[in-house]
């Protein structure tokens, strides 16, 4: 096959008519062999096929089965810690050096059928096209950069001065043994493997469990790790929703976890850790409200395009997605009408089909609260774009709905303050870029957030005051979404994560690894 050109969320300007070509044909022989079949769990290196069959759907179209998937119960759930423990000590034992090599044979594996996984990933989830291949790329980057953080920092160990003439003394990291990874069904692969890697690498098993509605992918890249040489008992695979990740949870044989997901699931988590033994970490990304300043000075049309595909990209459904934009009062009626024509141009449809821009929402539950975010800005503010659930032939097969822009709503207001993970994007005018920032800064969340300007006064201020982890500035590609691993860091301030470090960068690894010094002295 003739080499097709690298897909990040970044290279919007790329010629991918060669992808999409090769997706044409692939797709329908995806759906052939992968789906509609048995998925088993996968614990101490073998398939575990028990316990209550969930049948799980895309949301592309209700009548395309994924496939039949064995909910873990809570006593598998603890086979699969103590499968991880028990592999922890020879895991750790064969050093970071084999580790690293193994990580990157299983990111050999997925690339190898990083398409396939793609056509996966965009069926389950109902992602587009270029969405779904971005998500493998970063996936196998992310597996790269992290095993090359390891490699950089010699294993997280360094020489320290001696204290006294005799002695030496050196700092290492030591990972904590096992670690639950519970992942999110919105980017299956890349934050599964983002998490999972980092403690695998730093010499942690895992359990993991991925999202419940993307346990497809969650097989898929486990049988990456293990064609990678992975061996028994380092990777577990569990399934279920709420009442199996509780389990994973409460399991006394976990030593910390790794989650992405709401806010409201990653606190409790974190309480729980908290209030049992030990000092279990809780490495938690947990949403944002992410905002968006378009000064006076902005290229309208450049903050335009970038507002619209971080507001509707993956239909809003990304903890970064752009979720209200300031915009300043001179030029809010000429910035909303740019935006609209642009979210107007958004295809919606079936994201098998090239082109499309917007698939499905994820259920019934994100349906429901569509319709209830709509009603409220009808009550409250006004509807400027969409609002409208779609109806007709695939339509009636899926939960599709129209990019919604909304206006008029008090600063306050719910839809507002709370991250609602839909295509829903609210305008607000503003006066003051300090006061449009100060407000912003009030909200629980703090993930991303960007800005559009050509004056150094403005970007200055932003830079400096804003309260989040994930900055950017006059970005066509998306104004709060598109990091990259070793480019930018994803890390959430306030109520969008636990830590203060975050992913992609060089201060997550070693956040699976607690410190150890040693002082020995000549005998």
């Amino acid at each position: 096959m003739t080499a097709l050109p690298r897909v990040t969320y970044s290279n919007i300007a790329e010629d991918f008519s060669g992808v999409h070509a090769h997706l044409d044909a692939l797709i329908p022989e995806v759906e052939t062999r992968l789906l509609g079949r048995r998925h088993g769990a996968f614990v101490a290196g073998r398939d575990r096929d028990e316990g209550r069959i969930a049948v799980l759907a895309s949301p592309i179209d209700r009548s395309l089965i994924l496939g039949e998937f064995p909910i873990s119960s809570p006593a598998l759930v603890e086979e699969a810690v103590a499968a991880a423990r028990g592999a922890c000590s020879s895991w750790r034992a064969l050093g970071w050096e084999k580790r690293i090599a193994i990580l990157r044979a299983g990111a050999a594996a997925l690339a190898r059928r990083k398409y396939e996984v793609s056509a996966a990933c965009l069926i389950e989830v109902g992602k587009s096209r270029i969405e779904a291949v971005g998500e493998i790329e970063e996936a196998i980057d992310l597996i790269g950069y992290y095993c090359a953080e390891m490699e950089r920092n010699d294993g997280f160990a360094a020489p320290r001065p001696a204290a006294v003439p005799g002695e030496s003394s050196r700092v290492v990291l030591r990972p904590y043994g096992v670690f639950g990874v519970i992942a999110p069904f919105n980017f299956p692969v890349a934050l599964s493997l983002g998490m999972m890697s980092a403690a695998l690498a730093a010499g942690n098993t895992v359990v993991f469990k991925p999202g419940e509605a993307s346990a497809l992918t969650g097989r898929l890249i486990v049988e990456a790790l293990i064609e990678g040489g992975m061996p028994d008992g380092v990777v577990n695979l569990i399934y279920g929703g709420r009442e199996t990740g509780e389990a994973l949870v409460r399991c006394p044989g976990v030593d910390g976890f790794a989650f992405t997901g709401s806010n409201a699931v990653g606190m409790a988590i974190l309480r729980h850790a908290a209030s049992s033994r030990g000092n279990r970490p809780v490495l938690a990304e947990m949403g944002g409200k992410n905002p968006t300043f378009v000064t006076a000075s902005a290229d309208l049309d450049v903050a335009a395009q970038g507002m619209a595909r971080s507001a509707f990209g993956l239909q809003g459904q990304k903890c970064s997605a752009g979720s209200k934009v300031y915009v300043a009062r001179a030029v809010v009626d000429a910035y909303v009408e740019r935006l609209i024509a642009i979210t107007a141009r958004l295809a919606v449809g079936d994201p098998r089909h090239a082109g499309i821009f917007m698939g499905p929402i994820v259920n019934a539950a994100s349906l429901a609260r569509f319709h209830g975010a709509v009603e409220e800005a009808q009550r409250d503010g006004r509807v400027l774009h969409g609002g409208r659930h779609l109806s007709g032939d695939l339509f009636d097969r899926g939960p599709y709905v129209a990019p919604t822009i909304v206006a008029g709503l008090d600063n306050d207001h719910r839809l507002n303050r709370e991250e609602l993970f839909l295509p829903f994007l609210s305008v607000l005018p503003f006066d003051a870029l300090d006061t449009a920032i100060a407000d912003a800064n009030r909200d629980d969340y703090g993930l991303a957030a960007g800005i559009y300007t050509r004056e150094e006064t403005e970007l200055d201020r932003f830079l400096t005051t804003i309260e989040a982890g994930v900055l950017y500035a006059n970005r066509p590609s998306g104004a709060t979404t598109g990091a990259w691993p070793g480019i930018q860091t994803f890390c959430g301030w306030k109520g969008s994560g636990t830590s203060g470090k975050g992913g992609l960068g060089s201060w997550y690894v070693p956040q699976f690894l607690r410190e150890q010094s040693h002082t020995i002295a000549a005998w």
